[in-house]
């Protein structure tokens, strides 16, 4: 099960500068002006061994007509819904304020579990003014200053109680996640792969309420296939039905071993498409890139060689990845998909004999070595593949600190050369020997 913390609170009371602490990134903006993150952000956190993705809502603001706090008042509704743990940020320096009383008032019915998180307190004093957070009747608050950090590590334990520690999946079959903006295909998709009327299809973007997981055992091929949630309600703001269409999608992206990414190809890919490959590059899933309504479009022999090398362009680094074109409707490559997506399984999984990656990366190296530093020459001894879920290699050298990030650029690329590891990201370290 995934495991999502949503931070939820007024504007400018901090929740973006924890968010950025939590995932230790600077993706969301930081501004002193209120209602600056419109958008949602969501990226990966761990503590004490457990992962877990975070989200930052954007500022809650009751009652409002305009159209972009509308938005943000319904995605925090959203995040109470879907979240697994709610961080509600309160701002020390100010107090207590009608809208945190709102907010609060709509914590306390949801059965999630709720932390209040006092951010900005700097001082003893603020310690003390915290106390009037008592108030608010979900339970005592936790101190912190987010810009600086302290207080957060007993918070992040509090948090993770609620989390278990990744256990091994209850089944040994592939799982195979289709995910995508919504109306895409996905169900269709799912249909045509099944040969009946699995899932209802129709027109409207989210007529899939929740991820639904079916036994696919056709054809020489056995896997379970997941068709990521829709939406549960219609919704004038559109970027609330891309914002639940995440939040949703999140959940199934980490239970599965390879992600089927559905992009349109009248739309082509999108900002939303992006940040769920990426999400799904860090979680180290299989990636295929399908794109559908490919009947749609009016091409010449150009037309597919153009539209891949712009996708490519978009998702770099990270683009060694099967694109394929297809028509759902049409019946075009579906099963090549289940193909495609089984080879990708195939290399997420493979193990490469210790001679064998020895034989051939030495001679590479040996060749081309790792530029030296200070005067000091790097000489790599010995490669393995470490045990996990994903392809991890350790490269043991006298001097690893002195590796940059173009030479295990290199690196990982003549892995991929030479041991093919299509639509699979992989990590490459390198340790003292």
């Amino acid at each position: 099960m995934a495991n999502i913390v949503a931070i939820v609170g007024r504007p400018n009371v901090g929740k973006s500068t924890l968010y950025n602490r939590l995932t230790e990134s600077r993706k969301a903006i930081v501004d002193d002006f209120s209602g600056v993150t419109r958008d949602r952000h969501y990226g990966q956190a761990e503590w004490i061994g457990k992962k877990f993705t975070v989200i930052d809502t954007g500022g809650f603001v009751h009652g409002s007509d305009d159209v972009f706090e509308a938005a943000i008042r319904e995605q925090v509704h959203i995040a109470i819904e879907e979240a697994s743990v709610i961080l509600f940020v309160v701002d020390v320096t100010t107090g207590i304020t009608d809208l945190d009383d709102e907010i609060a008032d709509i914590l306390r019915r949801s059965k999630k579990p709720v932390y209040i998180v006092s951010n900005k307190v700097d001082s003893a004093k603020q310690v003390n003014d915290s106390a009037e957070f008592y108030s608010f009747g979900l339970g005592e608050p936790y101190n912190i200053s987010s810009m600086t950090g302290s207080g957060t590590g007993e918070l992040l334990d509090a948090v993770v109680s609620h989390f278990e520690v990744d256990e091994d999946e209850e089944s040994e079959l592939p799982k195979f996640t289709i995910v995508g903006r919504p109306n895409v295909g996905k169900s269709s998709l799912t249909n045509a792969l099944l040969g009946k009327e699995r899932n209802i299809v129709t027109p409207i973007a989210g007529t899939t309420r929740d991820a639904i997981r079916i036994h696919y055992n056709q054809f020489g091929h056995e896997f379970l296939l997941v068709d990521t949630a829709g939406l549960r309600r219609k919704s004038k703001v559109n970027e609330n039905i891309e914002f639940y269409s995440v939040m949703r999608t999140i959940k199934a992206l980490e239970d599965s071993d390879v992600v089927i990414l559905m992009i349109d190809a009248k739309d082509g890919i999108e900002a939303q498409d992006i940040n769920i490959f990426h999400l799904a590059e860090k979680n180290k899933k299989g990636l295929v890139i399908l794109v559908n309504k490919w009947d749609t479009i009016e091409k010449d022999h150009k037309t597919a060689k153009q539209f891949e090398d712009t996708i490519r362009k978009k998702i770099a680094p990270f683009s060694d990845v099967p694109i394929l074109f297809t028509s759902v409707t049409e019946k075009q490559r579906i099963f090549k998909t289940v193909e495609t997506a089984m080879e990708v399984y195939k290399n997420k999984t493979k193990k490469i004999p210790t001679s064998k990656l020895n034989d051939v990366m030495l001679d590479i190296i040996e060749n081309y070595p790792p530029p030296s530093t200070k005067g000091k020459y790097i000489k790599i001894k010995y490669v393995t593949q470490l045990p996990g879920r994903s392809p991890m290699f350790a490269f043991f050298c006298n001097l690893p600190q002195y590796i940059r990030d173009p030479y295990k650029r290199f690196v990982e690329n003549k892995l991929r050369e030479n041991f093919d590891f299509t639509g699979v990201p992989i990590q490459v370290f390198f340790r003292q020997k």
